[in-house]
C-alpha cells in the first residue's frame, strides 16, 4: 500500500446519489473532514447532508478536522458507504424559530383574552415567560456553540410545536382567559416567591451556559469537563436552573397548563442529562468525577 494515499471504494447507502463517484483517493494523513468535502464536491451536494460509514464494521466516520483518515481505520481499498441525510437546517435557525413562538403568542393573547384589566399575576406571567424566551434567543445568537452545524429540516416542525403550542398557545390561553386561576392569583407570597425562583434560575442557567461555551473554541468541536456553578452537584446544572426558573413561573401562574409544560420539559431534560452523564463517563473515564444525580440533586 502506498504510504501517502488510500484508494477507497464508494457505495451509496439508501437513496442513490447521481453524481457519487465509485472510487476516491485521499491522503492517508488527510483529515476525515477533507473526505467529506471531497465527496460533497464530487456529488454536488451540501457536505452537511452526507454521512459516511465504514463498510467493514458499519461505524460512523465523523466529519472532523481533528481525526485523520488513518485514525478512522480506513485502509487502501476499503469501502465506504455514503448516505444522503436529506434537506438540512442550521441548529441556530431552528432555535431562533422555535423560541419565537411564545414571544409572539403570550403578549398577543394577554392583549386579546382578558375582558377586564389583567391581574398582576397575569401581567407578571407574561413578562416572565417572554423574558425567558428572549434570553434563549440572545443565548442562541451570542453564547451557544454547536457541535453539529445542521439537523434534518423536518425537525423544525416538531421542535416548534413543543414551544409554539405547549409553551405558547396552551399556557397562554389558560392563564390569560377570564376567570383563570392566574386572574384570581393575588397571594403576594406566591407572586414574589415565584419571581425570586425565576431570577435565581435564569441567572444560574446563564452562568452555566457561559461555562459550557468556554469549553469549546469558536468553530471547534473539542470537548471538555465542565466545572463551576452547579457542576459539582449534577451532570447538567443548566437543566437544574431551567427547572428552578420554570418552577418560579408555575408558582406565579398557578396553572395546570404550566404544570403540564414543566413536567414534559423536565422529563425530556432528564433524559438528555442521563445521556450526557453516560457520554462523560465513556469519553473521559477516570478523569471525570461521576455524578449520582444528573439534573436534580438527590432526586434525579
Amino acid at each position: 500500500m502506498p504510504s501517502d494515499k488510500v484508494s477507497l471504494s464508494v457505495r451509496p447507502r439508501g437513496k442513490p446519489l447521481k453524481k457519487l463517484p465509485e472510487e476516491i483517493s485521499a491522503p492517508y494523513t488527510g483529515k476525515a473532514a477533507d473526505l467529506y468535502s471531497e465527496l460533497a464536491t464530487k456529488s454536488d451536494i451540501s457536505v452537511h447532508r452526507l454521512r459516511i460509514i465504514k463498510g467493514s464494521d458499519g461505524s460512523l466516520i465523523p466529519n472532523s478536522s481533528d481525526l485523520s483518515i488513518s485514525q478512522t481505520g480506513l485502509r487502501d481499498q476499503s469501502t465506504v458507504y455514503v448516505k444522503d441525510l436529506g434537506p438540512q437546517i442550521a441548529w441556530r435557525t431552528v432555535f431562533l424559530v422555535e423560541y419565537l413562538g411564545p414571544i409572539i403568542i403570550h403578549p398577543m393573547l394577554l392583549a386579546l383574552l382578558p375582558v377586564s384589566p389583567p391581574s398582576t399575576a397575569q401581567i407578571l406571567s407574561c413578562v416572565l415567560i417572554t423574558l425567558h424566551f428572549v434570553k434563549r434567543e440572545l443565548e442562541t445568537l451570542f453564547i451557544h456553540r454547536f457541535s453539529a452545524a445542521t439537523m434534518p429540516a423536518r425537525n423544525i416542525f416538531k421542535n416548534s410545536a413543543h414551544y409554539w403550542l405547549l409553551a405558547g398557545a396552551n399556557i397562554a390561553y389558560w392563564i390569560y382567559k377570564p376567570n383563570s386561576p392566574t386572574a384570581r392569583q393575588h397571594n403576594s407570597f406566591f407572586i414574589y416567591g415565584g419571581l425570586l425562583l425565576f431570577l435565581l434560575g435564569e441567572v444560574g442557567n446563564l452562568f452555566t451556559h457561559i461555562t459550557l461555551r468556554n469549553l469549546r473554541s469558536a468553530g471547534g468541536k473539542e470537548r471538555g469537563i465542565p466545572h463551576g456553578l452547579g457542576f459539582d452537584l449534577v451532570t447538567c446544572p443548566n437543566y437544574m436552573f431551567e427547572t428552578i426558573a420554570w418552577t418560579g413561573i408555575l408558582t406565579v401562574t398557578w396553572s395546570l397548563s404550566t404544570l403540564l409544560f414543566v413536567v414534559v420539559a423536565v422529563g425530556q431534560m432528564g433524559v438528555w442529562a442521563g445521556a450526557k452523564e453516560k457520554k462523560y463517563r465513556r469519553e473521559f473515564g477516570d478523569k471525570y468525577t461521576k455524578k449520582r444525580s444528573v439534573i436534580l440533586p438527590g432526586i434525579w
